[in-house]
């Protein structure tokens, strides 16, 4: 059997280290960019709806956020009814910022597929969402205690 998934990830720790290095000099550190892009793209989301969508645990999240929040990128604001939720913002800082990672992100996803053909990119970009799915559902379970049987 192929392994899929090792290439996925070396994929994906070759695309972080790019944006890690590129982003340095906006101060987004290790990831940072992918949760704000999420809250830019859903503005007033909440931190709990936030994990779900990027598919991390609190607590990553909660350090993510705290040092956007401190660097300007993001703010908090409570809810007007429940003073517990908090809504999270970009920044005019952050929006500039995601103004860049969108151009980066653009430029990376055409690089990844200049050598394949309409057709490719089409049936990849399927597979991938198939992918993704089978591996989201397990990972719900895992998240809900349920153990795997491997």
């Amino acid at each position: 059997m192929e392994d899929i998934l090792r290439e996925i990830g070396s994929i994906s720790r070759m695309l972080e280290s790019i944006a890690n290095i590129e982003f340095k000099e906006i101060q987004l550190s290790k990831g940072q960019y992918i949760y704000l892009v999420r809250i830019f793209e859903n503005e007033g989301i909440i931190p709990e709806r936030l994990a779900e969508l990027i598919k991390v645990d609190r607590t990553t999240l909660s350090r993510a956020v705290k040092k956007l929040e401190e660097n300007g990128f993001i703010l908090k604001e409570s809810d007007k009814e429940n003073k517990k939720i908090k809504h999270l913002y970009t920044t005019i800082k952050g929006k500039q910022a995601v103004q860049l990672i969108i151009r980066e992100n653009n430029y990376s996803n055409k690089v990844a597929i200049q050598q394949l053909s309409a057709l490719e990119r089409k049936n990849f970009a399927e597979m991938l969402a198939k992918i993704k799915s089978s591996v989201e559902i397990d990972w719900v379970n895992v998240k809900n205690g349920i153990k795997r049987d491997y």
